[in-house]
């Protein structure tokens, strides 16, 4: 897995979420000085990383994407694979 540069957002993101935190758009920018959390997601995805999106309503009826880190399905691992006897990964 790729190891990320500790001066990057990239890296402060990637802390709160593997040491278990959930973040928020609102959460990352007003904590870490992230602007677009999903755009920082989606480089640890690319690193390897599965990080999930999850939307809820929030109390006041507006709708909030929350991003988490977890184990990837075995849905996921077997496409991985699949992909990879195809030669079109890394």
């Amino acid at each position: 897995m790729k190891r990320f540069n500790p001066e990057t957002k990239t890296f402060k993101v990637f802390s709160a979420l593997h040491s278990g935190a959930t973040l928020t758009a609102s959460k990352a920018k007003h904590d870490l000085g992230v602007g677009n959390l999903a755009a920082e997601a989606s480089r640890i995805r690319q690193a390897g990383y599965a990080v999930y999106s999850n939307s809820r309503k929030a109390g006041n009826g507006v709708t909030v994407t929350e991003y988490v880190m977890g184990k990837p399905s075995r849905e996921i691992v077997a496409l991985g694979y699949k992909a990879k006897a195809m030669g079109i990964t890394l």
